[in-house]
């Protein structure tokens, strides 16, 4: 059994809601434990991780948040760069799987959050377990 540590920027609750029951519920079918921990917004989950890691409590960990387009360029930026420092950190051979929607409109985040739907919480478990289960099998 693995411990997952779940980084989530919870800002949008009831879309988050779904995302965090799609990741829940993987790594629990999985067998593997979980806390979670909230960071102000997605670009500040980066840098959480890479301080979690720091304590080597964690085999893998599962990022969660929504970015929505609006009238700025601010969208690009947090997109661009929190999926940057993410794939940074896995680079680094950390199992991150990436639940931080990027999406359009509240429609198309609550079709990807939705567990009986997309359910990209869920995905993104599953590939933060699967990077773990190639790290140990690598080791």
């Amino acid at each position: 059994m693995a411990r997952f540590l779940i980084v989530e920027a919870r800002y949008y609750e009831k879309l988050n809601d779904k995302l965090m029951s799609g990741v829940r519920a993987a790594l629990e079918a999985a067998g593997h434990s979980h806390e979670s921990v909230t960071v102000p917004g997605a670009l500040e989950i980066p840098g959480a991780i890479a301080l979690a890691d720091e304590t080597e409590r964690y085999d893998g960990y599962v990022a969660v948040g929504i970015v929505i387009r609006g009238e700025t360029y601010h969208f690009e930026i947090v997109a661009g760069e929190s999926a940057r420092g993410i794939m940074a950190l896995t680079m680094d051979g950390l199992a991150v799987g990436n639940a931080i929607l990027t999406v359009e409109n509240e429609e198309q985040a609550e079709v990807r959050a939705d567990p009986k739907q997309k359910d990209k919480g869920g995905e993104a478990a599953k590939a933060a377990i699967a990077l773990y289960d190639l790290r140990q099998r690598l080791a």
